[in-house]
């Protein structure tokens, strides 16, 4: 399958089919662990045993109590 990039604001982003989300049991709310050898992309969805998941978590919780004042810092 050939898929290209999308303008996402200053991003780009790459559509996943929704036929591939639901093989791999992906959803928008289910972390995905992104690793590169330097030529290749694989994207993963996390397990709740990894230690990215771990972190996905943590950094949730961060984001949840203080996302706004952290974003305040950032401008």
């Amino acid at each position: 399958m050939v898929k290209t990039l999308t303008k996402h604001g200053n991003s780009y982003a790459l559509v996943i089919d929704r036929a591939i989300l639901e093989l791999l049991q992906m959803d928008p709310e289910r972390p995905v662990e992104l690793t590169t050898d330097g030529n290749a992309l694989t994207i993963r969805p996390m397990t709740e045993g990894t230690k990215g998941a771990r972190v996905a978590r943590s950094l949730k919780r961060v984001n949840d109590k203080h996302g706004k004042a952290l974003k305040r810092l950032g401008e």
